[in-house]
């Protein structure tokens, strides 16, 4: 690479509306983190695109694919990368170079939109990595720990080699999808505290030899052959607790801890599990975040930071960002509508029971209490929801109708897709089934010693759709590989609970 195009520092005139926006932002009360921009070129930033915003990631061969569908999308006009932003701290952000200065201004403003919604929604706070003792403030330096990532798997590849380092990658990355999002919420259970129960009837709590006179009871049952019988009590029930004990939606962890796994293999489920657990906000938020930074990158430039003859420019590139073609959900200007008809809802007072119970159309769409409290009430949204919780609680009728929204599916009698439904139930009811768990099946792992032969067993929680099957075949090679057993996967398959097992050498279909 040239050396300059290694001088990705902001120039002057950048680093003066990096402050001036910045100011802005602040004066509209977001609160982010320290923010460092970069201008990359065409190729560079696709190739930091392509690494997920880590050019220090672990090496493999899929940021290579990547790189080049992005470099092709680009070279053929079909997409272009214009802002990258990192959830770290500090946040750095990437601008792409040879963009105008409006667009370089919309990008900055998008940006702080994004660190704030980073710093205080409560679902990035899963990735924080500690708090700094003095202020307070989360301690997120990932960009280091993607660096440790990589090093550990370079290490690895100089002691066993890059295929087999390769395809055991492959293999832990067809699972990165079967973690539990809730778990970095979720306290773990206190110990147990000690059974002080006392075996006040020993004849039925633990065997004994028969004796047929009381005083011979301490010479036929001593102290020492009744402790001995507790233990192998304890002993049998404790390998009767099935493992699980509960149903357990992340099955990375539980491979962590449970397959036999060599000290690589294990280091690297470990790197790609973590790695999973960053990323996973991100896609629990999509039309959240997307929205959020919209929303404040149109305050922001046509209130302060557009001048008038940008202004054309401006609108010309944000009605690209939130056009929508049919049949496909752009969550740039879902999220960006919601917030909006979210704030105009809490400034009007269309909210609480007075609201609920008004049946009267006229007077309903005439409400305006003028409370005002919109803006307070979109940043406590901003907080404390995901898009899921955000959909189920503030989708309307009235903005449905208002935006359009339907559902469609696939009329198999006329062989294309078509619109199915502008009821406000069955869109409100496809955008959540959509949002749920980013879309993927929900897979429990509920017995490591299937059939008493060390098989895992997997159980799917059906919602109607039934696996994509050549998915869950690849998904379930993965599985055996690590598992080093057969594995099942207790499912529906059209509308009949079947098992789909795969040996190791076959994917065979049980159905009861």
């Amino acid at each position: 690479m040239p050396q300059y195009a290694l001088n990705t520092s902001l120039p002057s005139y950048l680093r003066d509306e990096q402050k001036r926006i910045e100011g802005y932002a602040r004066s509209y009360g977001l609160d982010f983190f320290p923010t460092l921009f970069e201008v990359l070129s065409y190729d560079h930033i696709n190739e930091v695109a392509a690494y997920g915003g880590f050019p220090s990631r672990y090496p493999h061969w899929r940021f290579g694919m990547q790189y080049e569908q992005l470099s092709k999308s680009s070279e053929y006009g079909l997409s272009t990368i214009y802002e990258m932003v990192i959830n770290n701290n500090p946040a750095v952000a990437y601008l792409l170079e040879g963009n105008s200065l409006t667009d370089q201004k919309l990008v900055m403003a998008h940006v702080f939109g994004h660190v704030d919604f980073f710093k205080n929604n409560f679902a990035f706070g899963a990735t924080n990595q500690g708090r700094l003792p003095d202020t307070g403030e989360p301690i997120r330096k990932w960009i280091d720990a993607m660096a440790n990532h990589g090093a550990v798997i370079r290490r690895w590849i100089n002691r066993v080699g890059i295929e087999k380092i390769e395809t055991f990658i492959d293999d832990c990355l067809s699972l990165e999808n079967l973690i539990d999002p809730h778990r970095p919420f979720t306290r773990p259970a206190p110990p147990e505290e000690p059974s002080s129960e006392v075996y006040d009837k020993p004849g039925e709590e633990l065997p004994r030899l028969r004796v047929d006179r009381d005083y011979m009871e301490s010479y036929i049952n001593p102290d020492e052959f009744l402790e001995a019988q507790r233990k192998r009590v304890e002993a049998e029930a404790e390998r009767a607790k099935s493992v699980p004990e509960e149903p357990d939606r992340d099955v990375m962890g539980f491979l962590l801890e449970q397959a036999p796994l060599e000290p690589w293999e294990r280091d690297v489920l470990a790197v790609i599990r973590r790695e999973a657990y960053y990323f996973a906000p991100q896609a629990q938020t999509k039309i959240m975040n997307e929205g959020w930074a919209t929303y404040w990158h149109s305050k922001i430039l046509t209130e302060h930071a557009a001048s008038g003859d940008e202004i054309i420019e401006y609108a010309d590139r944000c009605a690209g960002v939130l056009a929508t073609a049919p049949g496909q959900l752009n969550p740039y200007k879902l999220g960006v509508e919601l917030f909006r008809h979210v704030e105009d809802r809490w400034n009007k007072g269309q909210f609480g029971k007075e609201w609920d119970d008004c049946d009267d159309l006229a007077l309903r769409q005439t409400w305006d209490r003028r409370l005002g409290l919109g803006r307070d009430k979109i940043f406590e949204v901003r907080r404390h929801y995901t898009d899921v919780t955000f959909i189920d609680e503030f989708l309307t009728p009235e903005f449905v109708i208002d935006q359009k929204l339907y559902s469609f599916g696939f009329n198999v009698k006329n062989d294309r897709w078509e619109v199915e439904s502008r009821q406000f139930e069955e869109v409100k009811k496809k955008l959540l089934f959509q949002l749920t768990n980013a879309g993927n099946p929900i897979v429990n792992v509920v017995d490591a010693n299937h059939h008493n032969r060390a098989e895992l067993l997997l159980r799917h929680d059906h919602q109607g759709v039934d696996l994509r099957r050549d998915y869950a075949e690849a998904v379930m090679r993965s599985l055996e590989r690590i598992w080093r057993r057969p594995v099942e996967v207790d499912t529906i398959v059209e509308e009949k609970r079947s098992f789909l097992r795969f040996d190791g050498n076959e994917h065979t279909v049980r159905t009861d």
